[in-house]
């Protein structure tokens, strides 16, 4: 595995037996997205993800998806959150905390984050069917579970009420796009500090 990182961008190259992956972010971007992992499903969610938090990503994924798609979606997760974390350093100036409720249509979805440097998961979300299409729903949460736990993100994700499944995956999608966005925006008030009485967040 090898890194490179410069300012507010990363680069995360990861490739085992199961997968071969390179991610870059660019955490003060536009939300431009080049994403390929195979997973038709998997990249239009990952699409909202870059758009939606204004963090541009290049993702680009290769798997055993003649086995099944949960390689290549956690391995990506798990890249995702190793570039963050470096891309944003000691999190110095961030806001650090964010909570949205977002709606999609029928839907309700409610993301809180904690850029703390504790990785942690509260998932709080039920699907009604296995697969949407040909993806598996429990995919879902092994994304997020490994973007917490390789990113040092706090991340608690609940859907309120909904009743369409695809709408139920992307709204987790698109507010945990949402609170990204503002946890990792520079506060301008305390940029050049590190927003902890302990001094640390790594």
């Amino acid at each position: 595995m090898a890194t490179t990182e410069t300012a507010r961008t990363a680069a995360v190259a990861r490739k085992t037996n199961e997968t071969d992956i390179s991610v870059s972010v660019s955490v003060d971007g536009t939300g431009a997205g080049d994403i390929s992992t195979g997973v038709g499903f998997f990249d239009h969610m990952l699409e909202q993800l870059s758009r939606h938090s204004l963090i541009d990503m290049d993702i680009k994924a290769k798997g055993d998806l003649h086995i099944d798609d949960h390689h290549t979606v956690e391995d990506t997760g798990i890249a995702i959150g190793q570039a963050l974390a470096k891309a944003l350093g000691d999190r110095k100036g961030i806001n650090r905390y964010a909570s949205l409720d977002l709606a999609m249509d029928e839907t309700l979805t409610r993301a809180a984050i904690d850029i703390s440097g504790r990785p942690f998961l509260v998932w709080d979300v039920s699907f009604s069917a296995p697969k949407i299409g040909s993806f598996d729903t429990e995919l879902v949460r092994e994304f997020f579970q490994a973007l917490a736990q390789h990113g040092g993100i706090t991340l608690h994700v609940s859907n309120i009420y909904g009743a369409n499944n695809h709408h139920i995956a992307e709204t987790c999608f698109k507010a945990v796009a949402r609170v990204l966005r503002v946890a990792c925006e520079v506060d301008p008030r305390q940029k050049d500090r590190i927003p902890s009485t302990k001094g640390s967040l790594a």
